[in-house]
């Protein structure tokens, strides 16, 4: 009797659980929140390994496009980039039925992301508690690996497209290698780095037909003549300093965004974790979508676009680093003015002209202003994870031009690089932006 009644409420049990309605998920990813938490990841790992900015953005980059690609490849209001971009075919990413396309996305991002980076382990961590947290939703195993699969397929499209970069030759190509000669870079206190990427204009562009496409304006000619215009924008940078408000010496260290800088103590010296110039950038791009209410597939976009706008940024701003390899202001202003002066801010390690942070904001701040306009009050707590404060801004090229501005504010630039910098900087993302879509051609854009 009791294996009759077991038998009879198993029966009922099967047949409860087979009409049981299936689990909706579709609404387990519909914003960008869980690709800002992975690119939020990046950040902290490429603190943690201690990228250059110029390695950062390309790292962005390649793992943004892979997101962007999936959702490419499955709405008609966003096209691939694949093709567009230099060296890079065009390529029909065709998921199946059961693919959970932001799921794919996501996984994307998480493959490409992981495979630029050293520390995996902090990465695939992070991956596997998000990917336990949207199980937890009720997306099917069947749906979960076929959406991975996916994102995998995607990711190895773009992982072959970023080898032919040249960036792995790049890696045994030589050290820069520091001459003496007078009005040059030399390493500066307290670390005395080497010259960091010294090749960098090496590294395949996306879009810009050569790094020398944008070539700045030089700096003013080398002089020690006290009348000279050098000499003067030298001394400007030193008044600066002295001169310096509380609210300048505020938004220098906000935007300080050095990988390298190292602390003294004794006869100790360690490194302090910042967030790159790029990262700063990507961060921003996150805040705005996600108060723009954009969806994963809108914030896919907005990296992807803004990624490949600080990647060639850096590229043009380290190759006029390297022709002029001009002497940084701590440098001349120790030997020629005041021997015992320190910047408020440390000097990174590669030469003066141009201002990296002022170009690559300009980028960034062009791009993000043809995707959401330009006067779009920002709420920028990118710092707030390194003990700074949030800083509030009414547009894009209010945030840009303080970034620029910050380097003049800190020591570590003179004017001139700081105002071909942004000039330069806007000019490759205007070029940018006539070279690549991401809408077919009848879908208006902002």
């Amino acid at each position: 009797m009791r294996n009759l009644k077991f038998m009879l409420f198993s029966g009922i049990l099967l047949i409860a659980v087979s009409c049981a309605e299936p689990v909706d998920y579709s609404e387990a990813i519909t914003d960008g929140q869980y690709i800002n938490e992975a690119q939020d990841r990046i950040t902290e790992v490429i603190i943690h390994d201690i990228f250059s900015p110029p390695v950062a953005a390309r790292i962005y980059t390649y793992a943004s496009l892979a997101a962007y690609e999936v959702a490419a490849s499955v709405d008609p209001n966003y096209v691939s980039l694949m093709g567009q971009l230099n060296g890079s075919e065009k390529t029909s990413f065709k998921p199946s039925e059961k693919v959970y396309p932001p799921l794919a996305s996501l996984a994307a991002y998480y493959y490409v992301g992981t495979a630029m980076i050293f520390s995996e382990e902090m990465m695939n961590e992070h991956r596997d508690a998000t990917f336990a947290t949207l199980k937890k939703k009720g997306i099917p195993s069947e749906v979960f690996e076929a959406s991975v699969a996916f994102g995998k397929e995607v990711g190895d499209a773009i992982k072959a497209y970023s080898s032919k970069d040249n960036y792995h030759q790049s890696r045994s190509f030589p050290k820069f290698t520091v001459t003496g000669e007078e009005g040059t870079w030399q390493p500066t206190p307290p670390a005395y780095m080497e010259a960091i990427e010294p090749h960098w204009n090496k590294i395949r562009t996306f879009v810009l037909d050569s790094a020398s496409q944008f070539k700045p304006l030089p700096p003013p000619p080398f002089s020690t003549d006290p009348n000279s215009k050098f000499f003067k924008v030298a001394k400007e940078v030193y008044d600066m300093d002295i001169a310096a408000t509380k609210e300048q010496k505020e938004t220098a260290l906000f935007w300080d965004c050095n990988p390298y800088k190292m602390n003294v103590k004794g006869h100790v010296m360690f490194a302090e974790k910042k967030i790159t110039p790029g990262g700063h950038w990507m961060s921003i791009a996150a805040i705005v979508s996600k108060a723009d209410g954009r969806d994963w597939k809108g914030v896919a976009e907005v990296f992807a676009l803004t990624g490949i706008s600080l990647n060639e940024a850096f590229i043009s701003c380290w190759d006029e680093k390297y022709r002029s390899k001009l002497i940084r202001p701590e440098t001349y202003i120790n030997q020629h003015i005041d021997e015992q002066w320190v910047p408020l801010l440390q000097t990174p390690p590669f030469p003066e002209h141009t201002s990296g942070h002022s170009v690559a904001s300009a980028a960034a701040a062009y791009t993000l202003a043809q995707l959401f306009g330009d006067e779009f009050h920002i709420v920028d707590s990118s710092e707030v994870a390194y003990g700074l404060p949030i800083r509030e801004f009414d547009s894009f090229s209010q945030a840009a031009e303080e970034a620029a501005l910050s380097r003049f504010y800190g020591g570590i630039h003179y004017r001139p690089a700081i105002e071909y910098g942004i000039t330069g900087g806007r000019d490759i993302a205007a070029y940018i932006w006539t070279k690549v879509d991401t809408k077919p051609k009848n879908v208006a854009t902002n």
